[in-house]
């Protein structure tokens, strides 16, 4: 009896997640969510469509044994590492840090000719939010200037905050870092060049939900000082194109050595 993955009995399946892959991938592209991120619903939906392929008409079982061992044991290790990222990403993913800590650090994403992009705005509105319930904490912007930048992300994001009525005097300004570990290296050597004591700060990651575990374990591998996450909001239809994103951002920066669990 034919068992596995490619079956006919679950060819329906590899065809629904073919299409619907395809379709988020036109909707990713429209609206230019993240630099060639659609790319990888496309990848999904070859990859789909390759199960859909071979669950037809016996074409599975045709292919050496060793093939198909080697594919279910490659498909298994991409699972499981992709289940254990997508639980640490939840895990964070409402954090709403702590009352007067001393710094918040808004990392830095795209800045657009009209301004912060969508997802930066929600950055530094919670921010905003933070700073006016909280007087004493001073707030830093990260993030460098890119090709497609007319201002840097660190710059731009100070000057929204300011329209949103943050005092300039309570923003510091971090302008050359490309990368979220850049971000927080810099920001946290501004911070601790004007402190004594670096165990005796708290300081706060402010980033969008499925950004913060990164965010804050980037963080407490760079630091003695206290750190907590708080969440921005995240428009639902993105949050599957910006999790699985996330996902290679955490494989990455966890093989470089930059996540400290």
């Amino acid at each position: 009896m034919k068992k596995g993955l490619f079956t006919p009995r679950i060819r329906v399946l590899w065809f629904i997640l073919a299409v619907l892959c395809l379709l988020y991938s036109a909707m990713v592209y429209m609206v230019g969510s993240g630099t060639f991120s659609f790319v990888i619903w496309l990848v999904g939906a070859a990859f789909f469509g390759a199960c859909f392929f071979f669950a037809g008409k016996g074409r599975w079982m045709k292919v050496p044994s060793g093939l198909r061992i080697a594919t279910y044991s490659v498909l298994g290790v991409a699972t499981f590492i992709f289940l254990v990222c997508q639980i640490a990403i939840l895990s964070h993913f409402f954090d709403k840090g702590e009352k007067n800590l001393d710094y918040v650090i808004v990392l830095g994403a795209q800045m657009r000719d009209s301004g912060p992009s969508v997802i930066y705005r929600y950055r530094l509105q919670k921010a905003s939010e933070y700073m006016q319930e909280n007087p004493e904490t001073i707030c830093i912007t990260t993030g460098g200037q890119g090709s497609n930048e007319s201002v840097s992300e660190g710059e731009g994001g100070a000057e929204y905050l300011i329209s949103l009525g943050v005092p300039d005097s309570r923003i510091m300004v971090e302008h050359e870092s490309m990368t979220t570990p850049e971000n927080l290296i810099n920001a946290l050597d501004m911070i601790e060049q004007g402190s004594d004591s670096a165990e005796d700060l708290r300081i706060g990651v402010i980033t969008n939900g499925f950004h913060v575990f990164r965010g804050v374990h980037i963080a407490k591998g760079l630091t003695d000082a206290h750190i907590c996450g708080i969440a921005a909001y995240m428009q639902p239809q993105y949050i599957p194109n910006n999790m699985v994103r996330e996902t290679f951002g955490i494989i990455r920066d966890f093989l470089a050595g930059g996540i400290k669990l």
